[in-house]
Parts: C-alpha cells; sequence; structure tokens
C-alpha cells in the first residue's frame, strides 16, 4: 500500500482512550494508536493542553474535536488508523490527526478528509494548542516539520495515561540506521538524544508520583547518546538512574551492536535495571540481514546472546524476526527455524514482511507471497510457543517480586507482572493470595511463590503474611 484510502467502515479499534472535557472551551477527544513512543507524544499534548485550560475526561461521544495519534509502521498499523478516522468521520468528529500517518501523508489527508481540520508532524505536536486555536478560529492547519527536530523534556507538560505504578521516558528520538524495510528515519528524523540530567529530573519526577517501573524507550537504546556527546552513553545513564527511588528501570530496543562489555556490566552492577534485554534481531541468515541492510549483525547474534547469557546468567531476552523478506529462500528460513530453536527465547514476535513505499525493500526482487510469509509465520511460532511454555515452567519453584497491577477481591485474585514480563507485550503473573491481614493491592510489589505455567503465564501465591505487611510498609 502507498497511501491510505477510506472506504466508509463502521466502528473502530480505539486504544489507550484519553478525552478532554469542556471547560470554557469546544471539548476535545484523544485517541492513541501505536508505539510506546507516540504514547508519550499522546501524554505531552495532553499535557499541554490541560495545562492551557482544557479539562480532561474519558468519554469522546461528549468532545465536538478529536485528535487521532496516529502510527504508519506498517500496513495494519496504517489500516487501523484510517479505520479510526473513517469513524469519526462518519460520527461528524472534526478531527486533528497527528503523529506518523499525518508525517507521511499530509496532503492527502486533508484531502481525503474534509472533517480533517489539523494535521500535526512527529516533530510538532509541542504546538497542539496553538493549532487547536487556530482550528477553532475556522483556520485549516497543517503543522508539519519535513525534518523533525524536536525531542521534549521534563519542562513539557504531561499527562500520563498508563497506570499509576508505571510510566515510559522517551531518551532519544528518531534514528540514524537505514535498514531496507524501515520508514521510520523518514517519519521521526535522525536521532536527537537529551541530555543524562534531563533523564534523571524526569525519572525522579515520576519516582515522586509513585511509578514502580520505568521503562526507557527511543528506537535504538543502545545508541543513546552517540548524537549528543559523540559516543553511545547507555551504561553512563544506567548508573546516574540508579540513585532514582524506582525499583525497576528496564531498557526497550538495544540493538545488539550497542551491548558492550561497559553496558552488560551496568546491566549486571545496577540494582534498579532489570536483567530484560529486547534485541530486535529481525533475522538470522547473513544473505537476509545484507539485503536488509545489517550486514553488521550477521557475524554477532550468537556471540552477543552467548555474552549476555554469562554475564546475565538471570536475563530475559525478547526479541522481533521478519518473515518473508523479499529473496527470503526455503534456505535462509530454515536457517532461522535453527536459530530459533537453538537461542530458546523467552519471549518471540514473529512479524510478516510489511512492503513499505520509499524503503528499498519494496522494490527488490523476489517479493515473497503473502501467503508464503503467513505460513512461515505460523510455523516458526509453532516452534516457539513450546520454547516459551518451558521458560515459564523454569521459574515453577521459585520466589519471585511481582507488581500488582489488577485486583478481583471477589475471587481473591490480584494480577501482576514478573520483570521477566514487560508490559503489554508478555505474560502476567495471576496471583490466589491467602493472605487476609492486610490488602495486597495494585502499585504494590510483593513476593510471589511460582506454582504453576503455561506459553504465556505464571501463576502462584504470595509467600506469607509478613513479607506482605513489609511490602505495605515500602508501598503506603
Amino acid at each position: 500500500m502507498t497511501k491510505p484510502t477510506f472506504p466508509k467502515q463502521e466502528g473502530a479499534s480505539m486504544h489507550h482512550r484519553a478525552a478532554l472535557k469542556r471547560n470554557c472551551r469546544p471539548s476535545v477527544a484523544f485517541a492513541h494508536l501505536g508505539c510506546e513512543k507516540n504514547r508519550v507524544d499522546t501524554e505531552h499534548m495532553l499535557g499541554l493542553l490541560e495545562e492551557a485550560g482544557y479539562g480532561i475526561s474519558t468519554e469522546e461521544t461528549e468532545a465536538s474535536v478529536v485528535v487521532v495519534n496516529t502510527c504508519s509502521f506498517i500496513q495494519e498499523a496504517r489500516e487501523e488508523s484510517v479505520r479510526t478516522l473513517v469513524a469519526l468521520a462518519d460520527q461528524g468528529k472534526e478531527i486533528i490527526i497527528a503523529g506518523c500517518l499525518a508525517q507521511q501523508f499530509r496532503e492527502e489527508l486533508l484531502e481525503a478528509l474534509p472533517e480533517a481540520k489539523a494535521v500535526i508532524g512527529t516533530g510538532d505536536y509541542q504546538h497542539i494548542v496553538e493549532v487547536l486555536q487556530k482550528v477553532e478560529a475556522g483556520e485549516r492547519v497543517m503543522k508539519i516539520s519535513d525534518n523533525p527536530t524536536y525531542v521534549g523534556n521534563e519542562e513539557l507538560p504531561r499527562h500520563r495515561t498508563t497506570a499509576q505504578n508505571v510510566a515510559y521516558l522517551k531518551v532519544a528520538e528518531g534514528c540514524d540506521y537505514k535498514c531496507a524495510f524501515c520508514i521510520i528515519p523518514q517519519l521521526r528524523g535522525r536521532q536527537r538524544s537529551r541530555p543524562i540530567e534531563s533523564i534523571v529530573k524526569e525519572a525522579n519526577n515520576l519516582a515522586k508520583q509513585g511509578v514502580k517501573e520505568l521503562i526507557l524507550i527511543s528506537q535504538i537504546t543502545t545508541n543513546y547518546g552517540l548524537d549528543l556527546y559523540g559516543e553511545p552513553k547507555l551504561a553512563d545513564l544506567l548508573r546516574a538512574l540508579s540513585e532514582v527511588e524506582i525499583p525497576w528501570i528496564r531498557i526497550h530496543y538495544a540493538y545488539p551492536t550497542g551491548l558492550t562489555e561497559e553496558v552488560l556490566k551496568a546491566y549486571k552492577e545496577v540494582a534498579n535495571v532489570v536483567p530484560y534485554l529486547d534485541l530486535p534481531l529481525q533475522h538470522s541468515h547473513p544473505e537476509i540481514l545484507k539485503a536488509m541492510n545489517r550486514p553488521w549483525q550477521a557475524h554477532i547474534n550468537d556471540q552477543i546472546l552467548d555474552r549476555i547469557r554469562n554475564q546475565l546468567p538471570n536475563a530475559v531476552i525478547r526479541t522481533t524476526l521478519i518473515v518473508g523478506f523479499p529473496g527470503e529462500s526455503q534456505k535462509h528460513f530454515e536457517h532461522l527455524v535453527s536459530f530459533v530453536e537453538k537461542q530458546k527465547f523467552d519471549h518471540l514476535g514473529i512479524f510478516t514482511f510489511s512492503r513499505e513505499t520509499n524503503t528499498p525493500s519494496a522494490t527488490m526482487p523476489n517479493q515473497i507471497s503473502p501467503d508464503l510469509a503467513k505460513a512461515r509465520q505460523d510455523h516458526l511460532m509453532s516452534i516457539q510457543q513450546p520454547i516459551s511454555s518451558d521458560r515459564n515452567k523454569q521459574c515453577i519453584g521459585k520466589t519471585l517480586d511481582v507488581l500488582i497491577e489488577k485486583q478481583n477481591k471477589e475471587k481473591g485474585l490480584l494480577t501482576g507482572r514478573a520483570y521477566r514480563f514487560a508490559p503489554e507485550v508478555d505474560g502476567e503473573v495471576h496471583i490466589k493470595t491467602r493472605v487476609n491481614s492486610i490488602d495486597a493491592k495494585p502499585g504494590m510489589m510483593v513476593p510471589v511463590l511460582i506454582t504453576d505455567s503455561d506459553i504465556y503465564d505464571l501463576t502462584g501465591e504470595v509467600v506469607d503474611a509478613r513479607h506482605l505487611v513489609q511490602a505495605s510498609r515500602k508501598n503506603p
């Protein structure tokens, strides 16, 4: 697909909803789509509008204007964004389109959707109040920088949409890599890192808000600081965050070339950095990695994974892979199958190749049929599922700290996550506690004895009342 099309469709998938209600101004609602980097942008727009006097609600039906923060990373994400926009237009809503779809298809969106009153690019969300005021005055606005350069900091207002105990912190924006399948550099611009001092200040602010898990995000977090300091500074950042009173700090998107000895040493020595590594490896065969414009990776896949496991025995490793890349032969796919069988990843995401316009891979010869790509995805997942089940089974009999996120008082059940599970993408821990002397509640971190497991989740019981009392005192 090269451009979004707008068939009239009923309904849309709305994620992470937040809304703004009338407060002496037209009411404005938000629909957030896409990745957690996009989520942070949404939260900043909410914070800016709240600071400007717009009240916050949860009912989109009450809004006269809806801001849709869109995703355009792959075809499936574009389709979801389009369904959302069409559904809102069919409801007669005035729409402000923000995010990656706006960055990529600015003129087309304004032409196709008369209800679209403005488009805001990925590097321009900080202007949301100004844009909204112009829309109120009857203008149709295009606020998009061709080359995004902005990155928010701790001084930018923010209204978090995650649970109180979890927050995402964007340490950098954009990407300097040129992977053949990816349009992120076109949509988000070149990498621009925030200073360590700025990140630590925001982390301390989040700690004061009761955050128990801080997730550092960027496109390539192991390259953090390269643009700002002349060399990657992730290890220095992690050590600077060691004094922040947040029990878990999780890093997303650790590219293998950036997992140096110094970075792995920081993972091991900084107590609140959890040994969870999300490495988007994409493939294993040297020829496919070369075609993906990732030739540097082929000789280090096994090497870096062995090093991680030697230095971090408790490491939990997640990766993502692409099947159906142009030219992927049966030989290449079998190499990938063997790689998955050998490495036994704790968590694995498998995507079929998405043919993105204006990327080198879109015009490569030997494109793979969607049916074959899907069959390969299913086959690889059938191999991974028993591996994931076995990795979870190894937790039985162990006591793990669990961050409680949901509570069902009627059934006496709690749901949370151990460090081996990242929010939304991995599994959960289901807890049945017999402790009646004190209420365990969301936001508390408690010791849980794991008693059972399946492919994705763990089951267990709070260890004893004494530990729960201690946890409660630490988590008032």
